[in-house]
Parts: structure tokens; C-alpha cells; sequence
């Protein structure tokens, strides 16, 4: 097994991960926001502002988690662009050794 190869399982098997962690973070987030939610429905001593204030506190947990998953996917895709150059690269060079 070439040094590519090998690193390219290493760098899969971190995507992966990362993916299905940031999921089931993702799924807390989402039932703990439901529960606040309904928390905060039901408490009827918390002022308007008070809720407006926990609804956008949400809305920017949701947009920030978006934003990281976009640039992290980002990342790993310059990464993986990166491995299959260098998977190409090497290549060329044994194809040309053989000649």
C-alpha cells in the first residue's frame, strides 16, 4: 500500500467521523432548541423581548452551525482534490520509471 493511499483511508475515515459526529450534534442542537421551545411557550412570566431574544439566539445557533459545516466541507474537498492530484502525480511517475 502506497503513502497516498494510505492517507487518503486516514483522511475518509476523518470525514467520516466528522460527519456523523456533526450530525448527532446537530440532532441534539435541534431537540434541545424544540425543548426550549416549548419551555418557553408555556412560561408566560417571560416577556416578548425576552422570547424574541431566545428565537434568535436559535436562528443564529443554526446559521453559525451551517456556516461551519459549509466551510468544513470546503476544506475536505480542497483536501481531497489534493490526494487525487497526488495519487495522479505519482502515477505519471511510475509509468514513467517503467518506461
Amino acid at each position: 500500500m502506497n503513502q497516498f493511499s494510505f492517507a487518503k483511508q486516514m483522511f475518509d475515515f476523518n470525514r467520516a467521523a466528522f460527519d456523523n459526529t456533526f450530525g448527532a450534534m446537530c440532532q441534539i442542537q435541534e431537540q434541545s432548541e424544540k425543548m426550549v421551545n416549548t419551555w418557553v411557550e408555556q412560561a408566560e412570566w417571560i416577556p416578548g423581548e425576552g422570547k424574541k431574544a431566545i428565537a434568535d439566539m436559535s436562528a443564529m445557533l443554526r446559521k453559525g452551525c451551517q456556516e461551519f459545516k459549509k466551510v468544513v466541507d470546503e476544506n475536505f474537498g480542497r483536501a481531497e482534490a489534493y490526494f487525487e492530484q497526488a495519487v495522479k502525480k505519482q502515477g505519471e511517475a511510475k509509468a514513467k520509471a517503467k518506461e
